[in-house]
């Protein structure tokens, strides 16, 4: 995958993000986000032709397992991260009855 289309999807993400008004949707706008730096981070890790370093003959190219290593590491953290802002969304709903940024932003606690 090209890195600019990773950085497209950034894009997508910080739009989403600028234009929601919706509290559901500006979690997954970030979400978006996360996925696109994941795909940039693994596309500079790549290295084409490269074999994987546990079949790795002397002589060959090997791919850094590193970014995927931390990649999988951001995937979790992310996924904790996006549940934990959903629940707090709930506790938002509950508490002032709407999740548009504009109703919770303009009442007072």
């Amino acid at each position: 995958m090209n890195p600019i289309l990773s950085f497209i999807v950034i894009l997508i993400g910080v739009f989403g993000l600028a234009t929601s008004k919706n509290i559901i949707k500006s979690i997954f706008c970030v979400s978006i986000i996360e996925v696109g730096t994941i795909l940039l981070f693994l596309n500079f890790g790549m290295y084409e032709g490269g074999s994987i370093p546990i079949l790795n003959s002397i002589g060959i190219e090997i791919v850094d397992p590193l970014p995927q290593a931390i990649m999988i590491t951001t995937i979790i953290i992310g996924s904790t991260i996006t549940s934990l802002g959903l629940m707090l969304s709930v506790k938002i709903f509950h508490h002032y009855g709407s999740i548009e940024w504009k109703t919770v932003l303009k009442r007072d606690i």
